[in-house]
């Protein structure tokens, strides 16, 4: 059987490229504005893609540009990025939009807090299954995927975050990765249930770090980090509130990297490949930042076209902006300091 087209590229272009792991952030629409900076990224000839980890948004990010890489190269993940937001826009039905005349922070509260997913919605109806069956070919990246991929779900019964490898890709396990338990029901597979992989990796990054050639990892962050001022408003606390839950999974991973770095600069042994590891590794980040900052938590469920259109040219540009400052470093520096940023 001939390889797939991606996997053919040995020649002494792609021994130039500088690899590079992805690690994707979920966040409902907005993760429009990740799909910008991978279409970006996908314009840069010198770069080569070699893991990438997502959850929710970010792991349908990460599926749709291994199947499209997959297909036709960057041309064809461009298209394939393009082609699943494109459906994701239009088959949002009209009974999870907010309702007329009822402001959306309002429907958010009821359906967060009054209306379970089993009762307003008991057969399970998820117009994301339809998209996922007729834009990804599952079969086949589990196969042959151009690229590793650790997609995160969150197990329903003990909060522990599983991740799901390449070959164990299907439509359920990025059903589950972005599951919100307030608007759709656990997905089963096999004999446990999941919930949305942000509650509990937002994006993985250790097995990025430990597992993977490649010694750079660009995170993109969807929701805002730092807040200057205090929220008063619902919809401003609404927003903080959401937006610490699900960076607090992405703080532990970089406070435990740099715990172990700390050790392994004292002397302590933590396995001579996984010191080596932590040592070299290089991170990179591009924030959405006020791209996403300013808009309602509300928005993040229903995906209109102008929204998504909006936050994909936001994602261009900031990738653009990081690449004009930044390409440089990629195989040489890190170009954040994590434990300064985060922790």
């Amino acid at each position: 059987m001939p390889l797939p087209r991606p996997l053919l590229s040995a020649g002494s272009d792609a021994r130039r490229r500088k690899p590079l792991n992805l690690g994707l952030q979920g966040g409902g629409a907005h993760g429009a504005f990740t799909w910008g900076v991978l279409d970006a990224l996908l314009e840069r000839a010198d770069l080569s893609f070699d893991a990438v980890s997502g959850a929710s948004a970010g792991a349908i990010n990460a599926v749709a540009l291994a199947a499209g890489l997959l297909e036709d190269g960057r041309a064809g993940a461009r298209a394939k990025l393009a082609a699943v937001w494109g459906a994701i826009a239009g088959a949002t039905p009209a009974a999870l939009l907010p309702a007329v005349g009822l402001p959306a922070e309002a429907w958010l509260g009821i359906a967060t807090r009054m209306i379970s997913p089993y009762q307003f919605n008991p057969f399970d109806v998820d117009p994301l299954r339809h998209v996922l069956t007729q834009t990804i070919d599952f079969e086949a990246l589990r196969r042959h995927s151009p690229l590793q991929l650790y997609v995160a779900a969150t197990d329903v019964a003990d909060g522990k975050a599983r991740l799901f490898g390449t070959a164990e890709l299907s439509r359920d396990v990025l059903l589950a990765s972005a599951c919100l338990p307030h608007l759709r029901q656990a997905v089963r597979i096999g004999d446990r249930h999941y919930w949305d992989g942000g509650y509990s990796a937002n994006p993985p990054v250790l097995p990025l770090v430990l597992e993977r050639a490649a010694a750079d990892t660009l995170i993109v962050l969807v929701d805002s980090t730092e807040q200057a001022q205090v929220p008063t408003s619902a919809s401003e606390i609404a927003r903080r509130l959401g937006a610490l839950a699900f960076n607090a999974p992405l703080r532990r991973e970089i406070e435990l990297i740099e715990r172990w770095r700390a050790l392994a600069s004292e002397g302590v042994s933590l396995g001579s490949r996984r010191q080596r590891r932590l040592r070299r590794h290089r991170f990179h980040l591009i924030e959405a930042g006020d791209a996403t900052g300013d808009l309602a938590p509300a928005s993040k469920l229903y995906p209109v076209w102008p929204l998504l259109e909006k936050l994909r040219d936001l994602g261009r540009a900031a990738a653009a902006a990081w690449l004009a400052t930044h390409a440089a470093a990629l195989g040489a520096r890190s170009t954040v300091d994590l434990a300064a940023r985060f922790l």
